[in-house]
């Protein structure tokens, strides 16, 4: 069996774009999002927002965790 690659078996465009499959998918979404009309609009924007808390370690004791946010 010859593998896809050595057998000019067809490459996804956003491969050929030199894009990953994450890059790809978060444009996909922002433009499905961007397309929505409101109120619908409005609720995926607040889905889109990303909390996470950060812990620095010394001596293999966690810190106080600072809480992070990123929008978008």
């Amino acid at each position: 069996m010859a593998s896809a690659v050595g057998s000019g078996a067809a490459v996804p465009f956003w491969r050929a774009a030199g894009m990953t499959y994450i890059s790809y998918s978060n444009i996909c979404a922002n433009m499905v999002r961007n397309c929505l009309k409101e109120p619908f609009k409005s609720e995926a924007l607040t889905r889109e927002k990303v909390h996470f808390s950060i812990s620095k370690w010394d001596n293999g004791v966690p810190q106080k965790p600072r809480l992070r946010q990123k929008v978008g």
